[in-house]
């Protein structure tokens, strides 16, 4: 069952705790082999932590899941009119169960895969490059933790607007079926189109490759999906898709502000000492010239 791949928010806590333990440990053994796996470790807590975050937004928004199916209806009269309704892109794969089918195990599984693939490449083959996208996960995650904590309801728990919930008819949910559990109330904004946006991103960023456009093939392939399976409005990519953008600049102005103050560490006094000093300079010699015959 697709259940068993959601890891809760305690067991997340926990794993990273222990990860940066285990970092800990290995920075103070003073083995090289134990030195390399040091970084390892401190970086999978990270992502650890960040996913328990996550999933404890999700909890929250659940158990405070007041005005959540009013919010999901406001949504769908906001798009009416400029934008396809979900229904119509589920409608493209009703007819198939095994794109059905396919579409489930994608949203299910290719969303951490894809991202745990991107940062181990990048740790692995551009350990230069991997602050800057890890600190766009950290702000993109963190902008979506605070939307997701006024719950909105996905389509896929309103039937009696025509969505379908693709995943329960085939019991492939990595939801609770029963009941309105963790996450499920925490739609808006899509942490799966706001990472396949991501991973694209940074992989055309950092690759010099010819072939690596074909990643756009993962955000496209994320947003049919998770329109297709009912888990999120358009709105809900579209605001994943902004606060992305919104990270991305944040972080690209904080490094040019770091590399100015490393290249000039004192121009600012240094300019304003040599301000004073041209300013005597300059009184000398007028006097001089008020005294010379």
């Amino acid at each position: 069952m697709v259940q068993t791949l959601q890891l809760g928010w305690q067991p997340a806590i926990v794993l990273s705790a222990a990860l940066a333990g285990g970092a800990v440990v290995a920075a103070g053994l003073g083995h090289r082999y134990a030195a390399r796996l040091k970084p390892y470790l401190r970086e999978t807590a990270i992502v650890a932590g960040l996913y328990g975050l996550w999933q404890l937004a999700g909890s929250a928004s659940a158990s405070n899941g007041a005005g959540a199916f009013q919010r999901a209806r406001w949504i769908v009269r906001f798009e009416r009119g400029w934008l396809p309704s979900e229904r119509d892109v589920q409608q493209l794969i009703d007819h198939s169960a095994l794109l059905t089918r396919a579409a489930n195990w994608y949203y299910a599984t290719m969303h951490f895969a894809m991202l745990g693939a991107l940062l181990l490449w990048l740790f692995v083959r551009h350990r230069d490059r991997y602050p800057q996208v890890r600190n766009v996960l950290v702000l993109l995650t963190a902008g979506c933790l605070l939307i997701q904590f006024v719950p909105v309801a996905p389509p896929r728990l309103l039937p009696q607007l025509g969505f379908v919930d693709t995943a329960a008819r085939y019991g492939e949910s990595v939801y609770a079926i029963s009941t309105i559990t963790v996450d499920q109330l925490s739609a808006m904004p899509s942490v799966h189109v706001g990472w396949a946006l991501l991973v694209a991103w940074a992989v055309i960023s950092v690759s010099r490759s010819r072939r690596r456009w074909w990643i756009i093939a993962h955000p496209v392939l994320t947003i049919f999906v998770v329109l297709a399976t009912a888990n999120h409005f358009w709105l809900d990519g579209i605001v994943a898709g902004l606060l992305l953008a919104a990270s991305v600049s944040l972080v690209a102005g904080s490094a040019r502000l770091l590399r100015m103050n490393d290249r000039h560490p004192g121009a600012a006094a240094s300019a304003h000492a040599d301000e004073r000093v041209g300013r005597g300079v300059q009184g000398d010699g007028a006097g001089d010239e008020l005294v010379r015959p």
